[in-house]
């Protein structure tokens, strides 16, 4: 079940969260394969202005995207090609909607998530 947090500047997120929704959704997909398009749950966080900081200086033109995978991906054959596809198609996602001027402030974080530590509604997610 792909999960994703995005933190991105309030300014250029507001009015875009249903293209950037769509555009992150069907990134997931593009990797993945239609049948998770379903399970791809989608947090988009708005921060103020002045609140994301590189090198010590206030920005707003970095991205965070923390993506929830299942611990297996890592495992797989074939993983440093799904890693690298996810990260790409992710970050082309949100500057497709919100701007190039991002792109090179975009983080995108792949965390693992083992089966028995993830749940949904109270239950252990299958």
């Amino acid at each position: 079940m792909p999960h994703l947090t995005v933190h991105l500047p309030e300014n250029r997120l507001t009015g875009n969260e249903p293209a950037l929704i769509a555009a992150l959704t069907d990134a997931v997909v593009d990797v993945y394969g239609d049948w998770a398009r379903d399970l791809v749950g989608i947090r988009l966080a708005g921060v103020p202005a002045g609140r994301f900081a590189q090198g010590g200086k206030a920005v707003d033109t970095n991205a965070s995207v923390v993506l929830g995978v299942r611990a297996g991906l890592f495992d797989r054959p074939d993983a440093d090609q799904i890693t690298a596809s996810l990260g790409a198609a992710l970050t082309d996602a949100i500057v497709r909607v919100l701007g190039y001027d991002l792109r090179a402030g975009i983080m995108v974080e792949l965390v693992a998530s083992l089966p028995e530590r993830t749940f949904v509604g109270g239950s252990l997610a299958a």
